[in-house]
């Protein structure tokens, strides 16, 4: 009994102990475990970057900007590496957004285009298949017709594209063509962002200025635009790129070095762009070609001029000898010719008024010319104000006004000129004339001058194309008065056809600005009065230089002492040397 409990007692004592030494090792290797499982303090490694975001390196410890040490965590928790994630990814979210709005706009235009091109190469098939006999589109029996239509505007798109990529082929962009001589040479024009750098310039235009026109500002800044674009497309973009083309850089505006354009006139407009590139050794080139497209029938219309009468109005002081010679040419174009002309004179003074009464009355009798009004101004002269009175004395409706000087040559063409070019409420016709230089230095001498009728050749020598004068000009009377007429506050010479001129650029009206090979400015001595305020006063001097001569005319009077000297040289050493001579 006694020994029963005691061993008892030692299997409890054993349990006791047993368990005490297996909760130990419990607790060992709990605690063990719980060593071994934390997590590190140090930055997790991530895995690899998905490529749509740029990445290619195994880890982001680094981050933007950092080193690759610890940092602490963001105040929302979240571990580093899972908020670089996120702002890489809405920068990259933000550039495709931009990009697909970009794209969007721009397959929206060429939609808009190919839809026109096949509306318009549509058009050409129907009078193809009218002309041969065949039914037009929508003529067809059936279910086909719908077939067939549709076939045809898909060979309507292939038929314009192809087309183009023709005008690209053919227009020198990757390769020269040969030309007969330097002369038949197209040359570029060179432009930046402020400046255009021109050859063709005329007397208006300088070799170095400002883009004027709106048309010539928006093709430039929408070739930079697109230039701008094609370099800064993402580079999910240019995956297509070769390695050398890819860059990282964003190009803007500044970047922008020059370019350089010409137009093929019968097939597109070249423009090569040179921008910085990623050092200062380097730069990128871009091609840009614009093809025109076919030609379209706008319009085809009957104009009748058999009713159409013109009334030339001319203001006038003293110059009787000049009105002679006016009324010369007057009498055999208008008169003999034409037959369908008013002429309204609008003398200034009385000093010799009986002179040009004088004249118009011996044409009248001559001729049996009633058709002129003479109109009398007691005041100082004004070119403005006499046209102006001149225009609304007329009252016989609503006719066409040419405004004429008394040293203006026209042919019997240039009248029909002028009625073709004008439409009442719609067009006025500013003609850009032929001033005629000196003849005597053009002839070498007054006796070598021939007929006014002979010296009419438009050639560099002879004359120059007056795109800087806009006082000849054919508009109907209504348009006339309702733009408001002449500023009859100008006295003396110049700037009141300038005035009129902007009026009509500042309406709604087409103003037909274009050489006349039939209106000519007659030479005539030019006195600019010291009267003139400063600003007319320097027109009318430059209007007078450039009225002399061309300029290797005057360069060869300025050297003129020069050039008898050699001739002289020349002439001792002949007769020095007879045999030789």
């Amino acid at each position: 009994m006694l020994h029963a409990a005691m061993l008892r007692r030692g299997m409890l004592a054993w349990v006791s102990r047993v368990g005490v030494v297996l909760v130990l090792l419990c607790c060992s290797l709990s605690l063990l475990y719980v060593m071994t499982c934390s997590p590190s303090l140090a930055l997790p490694r991530a895995g690899p970057i998905h490529p749509s975001l740029g990445g290619t390196g195994p880890g982001i410890g680094a981050g933007a900007g950092g080193t690759g040490g610890a940092r602490a965590p963001a105040q929302s928790g979240r571990p580093p590496g899972v908020q670089s994630y996120q702002v890489l990814l809405q920068e990259r979210e933000e550039q495709h957004r931009l990009h697909i709005s970009s794209l969007k706009k721009e397959i929206a235009q060429l939609k808009e285009a190919l839809q026109e091109r096949s509306q318009q190469l549509k058009g050409v098939q129907e009078s193809l298949k009218r002309a041969a006999g065949g039914p037009a589109e929508g003529q067809d029996i059936g279910a086909g017709s719908q077939g067939g239509g549709l076939g045809e505007a898909q060979g309507a798109r292939t038929d314009l594209q192809e087309f183009l990529r023709s005008q690209l082929s053919k227009a020198e962009v990757s390769a020269g063509t040969r030309l007969p001589s330097e002369y038949a040479v197209l040359p570029f024009e060179s432009f930046t962002l402020q400046r255009v750098y021109q050859l063709e310039m005329g007397l208006t235009r300088h070799p170095e200025e400002k883009p004027v026109r709106k048309d010539k500002r928006e093709e430039l800044g929408e070739v930079l635009e697109t230039a701008l674009h094609s370099l800064n497309m993402p580079s999910s973009q240019q995956d297509s790129r070769s390695a050398s083309e890819k860059t990282s850089k964003v190009y803007s505006p500044s970047d922008f070095v020059e370019g350089i354009t010409r137009t093929e006139k019968d097939k597109g407009t070249l423009y090569e762009l040179t921008f910085k590139g990623e050092s200062s050794k380097e730069f990128r080139r871009l091609v840009l070609f614009r093809p025109f497209g076919p030609l379209m029938k706008v319009k085809n219309e009957r104009v009748d001029t058999v009713n159409v009468p013109i009334n030339i109005i001319v203001p006038l002081s003293r110059r009787t000898d000049k009105f002679k010679q006016f009324m010369h040419n007057f009498r055999e174009v208008c008169v003999r010719q034409d037959g369908r002309v008013h002429l309204t004179v609008v003398y200034f003074g009385k000093e010799q008024m009986s002179e040009v009464r004088s004249t118009l009355e011996n044409t009248s009798r001559e001729v049996n010319f009633k058709n002129y009004t003479l109109l009398q101004l007691d005041e100082e002269f004004s070119r403005g104000r006499g046209l102006d009175v001149g225009a609304r004395a007329w009252k016989g409706g609503n006719v066409l006004l040419f405004f004429c000087d008394v040293d203006i040559y026209f042919t019997a063409d240039f009248l029909n000129t002028c009625r073709l070019n004008t439409q009442p409420g719609k067009k006025v016709f500013y003609p850009v004339l032929f001033s005629q230089y000196n003849p005597t230095l053009i002839y070498g001498s007054p006796e070598h001058v021939p007929p006014v009728e002979q010296q009419l050749v438009i050639k560099k020598d002879t004359g120059f194309w007056r795109d800087f004068g806009f006082g000849m000009t054919c508009q109907y009377r209504s348009d006339f008065i309702n733009i408001g007429g002449f500023d009859i506050d100008i006295k003396g010479w110049g700037g009141e056809d300038v005035h009129l001129y902007r009026k009509y650029l500042h309406s709604n009206l087409l103003v037909v600005r274009a050489p006349s090979r039939g209106l000519f400015h007659l030479w005539h001595e030019k006195h600019c009065a010291d009267e003139l305020p400063p600003d007319q006063y320097r027109m009318c001097m430059q209007s007078k230089a450039m009225n002399e001569a061309s300029h290797g005319q005057l360069g060869m009077l300025f050297f003129r002492h020069e050039i008898e000297a050699h001739l002289r040289k020349q002439k001792l050493q002949q007769n020095s040397n007879p045999k030789k001579a």
